[in-house]
């Protein structure tokens, strides 16, 4: 199936029509409604309905089943210039036992989704279901000059959903052709608030990964809510892109759970769920690169993690996403011959020939407004690269032309190119070999 052309009702998660629906138990539901309208201090069913992501007439349903226990109370209708909605507090007894929940968890707000329904969902929106085509590619693609054949080389991977290791050396663009792999997926999956597991809750809908979009269902009142076309448990999203550099550790591809909080967020790899994993600059982690790739094996061939939670229960977990790796050094420094083997496409990331260098040059001129001047295109190829062995790089045209516009606004004059301007950006773009005294 091309979900990419596919409406996100083909595959939304099912609409829920009763409490059973949700598929978790009534205790966790109790505890949940309770540590919410304490912590949010949510009155009305419809903000109740809206904070704990369920239609209205199962939070009703809910609602009065702890009614009928003695946990909330209806305090009858606000006052006048309010809605005429019904209003409820918790009764005494409610305070207690949320309370008592809190000091288990302080998770409080959208029911989660179990484990196994998520499982369900991730197979329906699957990433490796999504077929890249040459045309979306080049699109996502359109704003760099790439080398012939890399588009090639890069579509059967990414349409594959498999690893792809991308290597050459800093300042050709690699980065950017993964943000460019990310957005040729374009299409949009729902993301739940949070999954259950063995009666643990955990976060999994995060701000920073996951972008929403904007739905009729998302109204909190009103007829839309009522009949919301999915699990207003999910939200719909982009796919998302989980990118890293330096930064990544190995414990940020395990639970991370807060024991103050005692909650549970989830790791990257998971919040990566149906999107793209970028590991930008592999080699510069504090972490050996061939632990951070051991630890990647088994997802990757089969397609599931492992997580464990803090009493030592391990769990397995969906893992589906494409992995694109990133690194200025040669595969062959970094990794044995059977990590290699695992990682499924390796692209090489070379610098621009000349051609190709004055193209982007070109590129980039025209979008700075930099008119070009054939003597100082002449100086810089025949008088500047031949001191750096004509080894050019994408960074480098930008990079250049960005100083020539810094220098001509300092010197009040417009914008324009010379051999003397060149001479002063070039110091900037490479850093004189001559040794300091001290």
């Amino acid at each position: 199936m091309n979900m990419q052309a596919a409406d996100s009702t083909s595959f939304a998660p099912p609409p829920l029509r009763k409490l059973e629906d949700t598929g978790l138990q009534m205790v966790m539901m109790r505890d949940i409604l309770l540590k919410t309208i304490f912590r949010k201090n949510v009155e009305q069913a419809s903000a109740i309905a809206e904070a704990i992501a369920l239609p209205l007439p199962l939070t009703q349903a809910l609602i009065d089943t702890l009614r009928e226990m003695g946990l909330i109370q209806a305090m009858g209708t606000l006052h006048a210039t309010a809605s005429s909605e019904m209003g409820y507090q918790l009764t005494d007894a409610g305070k207690a036992r949320a309370l008592d929940a809190l000091s288990q968890s302080e998770y409080y707000g959208a029911m989660p989704v179990p484990l196994e329904a998520y499982k369900d969902q991730t197979r329906r929106q699957s990433v490796k279901n999504v077929q890249i085509t040459r045309k979306a590619l080049e699109a996502s693609m359109g704003h760099l000059i790439l080398p012939e054949g890399m588009i090639d080389q890069l579509g059967p991977a990414v349409s594959s959903g498999r690893s792809v290791l991308m290597y050459g050396p800093p300042g050709n663009g690699k980065s950017s052709i993964a943000e460019g792999i990310r957005a040729a997926l374009g299409d949009t999956i729902y993301v739940p608030h949070a999954i259950s597991y063995a009666g643990q809750v955990i976060t999994l809908f995060d701000p920073i990964v996951h972008t929403p979009i904007k739905t009729e269902a998302a109204n909190p009142t009103g007829l839309r809510r009522q009949a919301a076309r999915h699990d207003t448990r999910y939200i719909l999203c982009k796919r998302p892109t989980v990118m890293t550099g330096g930064e990544l550790t190995l414990s940020m591809l395990d639970l991370n759970y807060n024991p103050t909080s005692r909650t549970y967020q989830a790791s990257l790899q998971l919040k990566s769920t149906g999107g793209v994993f970028i590991v930008d600059d592999l080699g510069r982690q504090e972490e050996a690169p061939q632990a951070l790739i051991n630890r990647w094996i088994v997802p990757m061939e089969a397609q599931y993690d492992i997580l464990a939670l803090q009493s030592g229960e391990k769990f397995e977990v969906p893992f589906d996403t494409l992995v694109v790796f990133s690194t200025n050094f040669h595969p062959n420094d970094l990794f044995d011959g059977a990590a290699l083997r695992r990682i499924f496409f390796k692209v090489k990331i070379d610098g621009p020939t000349q051609a190709e260098f004055l193209k982007i040059l070109a590129m980039v001129a025209k979008k700075k407004q930099v008119p070009l001047d054939e003597a100082s295109l002449l100086h810089l190829l025949k008088k500047k690269y031949p001191t750096v062995d004509n080894v050019y790089a994408n960074y480098h045209a930008p990079f250049l032309l960005d100083q020539i516009v810094a220098i001509c606004e300092f010197e009040g004059i417009p914008y324009q190119m010379r051999p003397d301007l060149i001479d002063r950006a070039w110091e900037n773009l490479f850093v004189s070999p001559d040794l300091i005294a001290h």
